[in-house]
């Protein structure tokens, strides 16, 4: 029998970047609509408000899920293993991002702190809302089966 879903480490990969590239265009982006609209201070400026980056915090992670997301939904086989890498890899750069930016007082320590903690369970909680759009499993063996992979 033809395994529907072959191995491919090409298209793993593509997938779990095509993930990466959106969370960072989403997040990027967002930011410098907030900068154009006077939300946060000229970029290169001190962010100390708690608000400020509350709400940076929580856009990221929605957008962390929707990476996830995409990368479990593109991933030739095993989702939510590719969501979980995402997540790690978000973990990893998270915590050079903080190890990096705590020192220059750029904003509370707290914030890039948050951004590393959050990557893993926003990446679990991105392969769990792409499992939960799966059809039921029991009624598709196939589904089930290419999951176990």
């Amino acid at each position: 029998m033809l395994d529907p879903a072959p191995r491919s480490p090409l298209r793993s990969t593509v997938a779990i970047v095509i993930g990466l590239v959106a969370v960072i265009v989403l997040s990027l982006g967002t930011d410098q609509v907030m900068h154009m609209l006077g939300v946060y201070p000229p970029w290169g400026e001190t962010m100390p408000d708690t608000g400020d980056n509350l709400l940076a915090l929580v856009y990221r992670c929605v957008y962390a899920v929707i990476g996830s997301y995409l990368a479990a939904r593109l991933a030739p086989r095993n989702p939510m293993r590719h969501a979980v890498i995402l997540g790690a890899i978000g973990l990893v750069l998270g915590t050079i991002g903080a190890i990096a930016s705590i020192p220059m007082k750029l904003g509370p320590a707290w914030y890039p702190i948050s951004l590393a903690v959050t990557a893993l369970p926003c990446g679990w909680l991105g392969g769990v809302l792409h499992r939960a759009r799966q059809p039921n499993s029991s009624r598709h063996p196939e589904v089930a089966e290419r999951e176990q992979r």
